[in-house]
């Protein structure tokens, strides 16, 4: 339950400050505008748009309830191991995505308000404001139902995860726009990064868990080692490692075979990913 609550909080606190980094890029654009009439009309487009994106983030969690409760009763063990494995497949697609456009993301945003401001369509902020919530929200439901569906969890934990998550969303995002030298955006993409990728990890080691459990993946050996005299899985303290990072103190051959695999791959496509990335040598 410790590992769960952890988790929990994690998502919601990174989701949050993203939604919360476009939002203000967008309030911060508005406040720079010398037309009374376009900020008081964009502000409302803006916050009309964050609405929007949390209704379409609780209506999603609302199917994705209903389906999973409907379900058959063997059908629902294979719904939660697919949620698990999509919760650590958009993880890392959003890893991705970010480093591929997170240098630009500010001037990008902006460049397309200055151009809708020209032509007085304020519903471009509408909708980047709705897009924002919506996209970071929905991931969010993924992510916590797939962290749910790994293990069993209480509500009122779940729900004071929910909000010290948020709360310390806000927090970090005051103290991202005071511009301290400490707490740099580009420090926190990367500590971040390096936080999602660990909790992907974790998130396809419970996967494969599950589709061991389904018998849809055999079993490879038994116990390769025992590091639970360092630090044993099964505490609270050791609990909260392990779902965090996927570490297992006693893994078996098929544990290991998948946390290398991870972690092999991933390596690789960041490697290609950051070579593609880096500016061409000129040629004469």
């Amino acid at each position: 339950m410790g590992g769960q609550f952890g988790q929990i909080i994690f998502i919601i606190w990174r989701e949050s400050v993203e939604a919360l980094l476009v939002v203000g890029i967008l309030h911060a654009w508005l406040a720079r505008q010398t037309d009374p009439t376009t900020v008081t009309t964009g502000r409302r487009y803006l916050w009309l748009g964050v609405a929007a994106g949390f209704g379409l983030a609780i209506t999603l969690a609302g199917i994705l309830l209903f389906f999973a409760e409907n379900l058959p009763e063997g059908a629902q063990d294979y719904f939660m191991t697919a949620m698990v494995l999509i919760a650590a497949g958009l993880i890392l697609q959003m890893i991705f995505w970010l480093r591929r456009h997170a240098r630009t993301m500010k001037k990008d945003l902006e460049a397309g308000l200055d151009k809708a401001a020209a032509q007085a369509r304020h519903w471009s902020l509408f909708i980047l404001a709705m897009l924002a919530v919506a996209r970071e929200g929905s991931e969010t439901v993924v992510f916590l139902y797939g962290i749910l569906a790994a293990g069993v969890s209480a509500l009122m934990p779940t729900i004071i995860a929910i909000v010290i998550g948020f709360g310390t969303a806000i927090f970090t995002y005051w103290l991202l726009q005071l511009g301290s030298k400490h707490l740099s955006w580009r420090f926190f993409f990367r500590a971040t990064e390096i936080m999602l990728l660990l909790l992907a990890c974790s998130l396809i080691m419970n996967g494969a868990d599950h589709l061991y459990g389904l018998g849809i993946l055999p079993s490879l050996g038994g116990t390769v080692w025992d590091s639970s005299f360092l630090l044993d899985d099964t505490t609270t303290f050791g609990g909260l490692v392990a779902a965090l990072t996927g570490y297992r103190s006693r893994p078996d051959v098929l544990s290991l075979v998948v946390f290398v695999g991870y972690w092999v791959l991933v390596l690789w496509a960041l490697s290609r990913a950051r070579a593609a990335a880096a500016p061409k040598p000129k040629t004469a």
